[in-house]
């Protein structure tokens, strides 16, 4: 089939197009710059200029498809309300043109949102309405109603893999900076994890199913303490390792301290039975240690 896809030279959308590609579809692949136009055309994709604020762009990418893939966001945190709200508008434009067809359409959205004692599922939503994130979802939902085909693919705090330039590489960026790796008291909360071509396949093969589930979780690790992410960055930069307060936490992680402090585990037991996604790519800890994370 021909696949839209959106972002499709981030280090998320790509690894999509080259398993799309892989699997004989065809790809339109969203970019905004020539830089990106030279990459995409490499791979065999046709160029698709736009933009996830130019709404009709979207519609237009969008109709010329038999399927949608979204993972462009802009990750610009100064910005970030905004950016949510930009996400909401691009997703329903690109709805506009799905409905009354079987096309399907997967939206990216966050493990990070939802909040739990014990594992999160595929059944969990977010209650928190102040978060902005939640825009993703509830447009995606709502999309869902008017009868468009639309799923949502919650990645976890960390997709990892060679050329990551995600929350890990900000972790060490900051370790860097600082002189020193750290985590917040115990260390104990726990972050998901996926490689980003586990990843992808999740999404292709969400695009194929027969029946498709309102959300998906890529996710290849359940969680993973902060502790041994923050011991393992560490041990990479040759730099001690510090349990700090969250006041501390305050100073040392910035605008990142929220991102720092999630504690989530989550399951992709329904998402793996409904598509037959087993992930086989290396664990995030061993990936940090044998690809480039602490090249430079």
């Amino acid at each position: 089939m021909r696949v839209f896809v959106t972002g499709a030279t981030g280090f998320v959308g790509s690894a999509v197009v080259q398993e799309l590609r892989t699997r004989g579809h065809s790809v339109l692949g969203m970019v905004r710059s020539d830089k990106s136009a030279q990459a995409l055309a490499k791979t065999g994709a046709d160029i698709h200029r736009g933009d996830i604020t130019d709404l009709e762009s979207l519609r237009k990418g969008a109709a010329e498809c038999e399927a949608v893939i979204h993972t462009a966001f802009n990750h610009d945190f100064s910005k970030f309300a905004e950016n949510c709200e930009n996400d909401r508008h691009a997703i329903a434009a690109m709805g506009e043109v799905l409905a009354g067809s079987s096309r399907p359409f997967v939206v990216t959205s966050g493990i990070g949102l939802l909040s739990t004692d014990g594992i999160a599922t595929e059944d969990d939503f977010s209650s928190n309405a102040k978060n902005p994130r939640v825009a993703s979802e509830q447009a995606t939902l709502a999309l869902r109603e008017k009868g468009v085909r639309a799923s949502l693919m919650r990645l976890p705090p960390s997709v990892h893999g060679a050329g990551d330039h995600g929350f890990v590489p900000i972790l060490i960026g900051l370790a860097r900076q600082k002189g020193m790796a750290a985590y917040i008291e115990d260390g104990q909360n726990m972050w998901p994890a996926v490689h980003r071509f586990d990843a992808a396949k999740a999404y292709c093969d969400a695009i194929e199913a027969k029946d498709i589930l309102p959300v998906y979780h890529a996710v290849g690790e359940e969680g993973i303490p902060f502790k041994d992410i923050a011991s393992t960055i560490g041990a990479g930069l040759d730099v001690p390792v510090k349990s700090l307060t969250r006041e501390e936490a305050a100073d040392y992680f910035t605008w990142f301290a929220h991102f720092a402090g999630i504690s989530i585990r989550a399951s992709a037991a329904k998402t793996s039975a409904n598509l037959g996604w087993a992930p086989g790519g290396p664990g995030l800890l061993d990936d940090m240690r044998n690809t480039d994370y602490f090249a430079g």
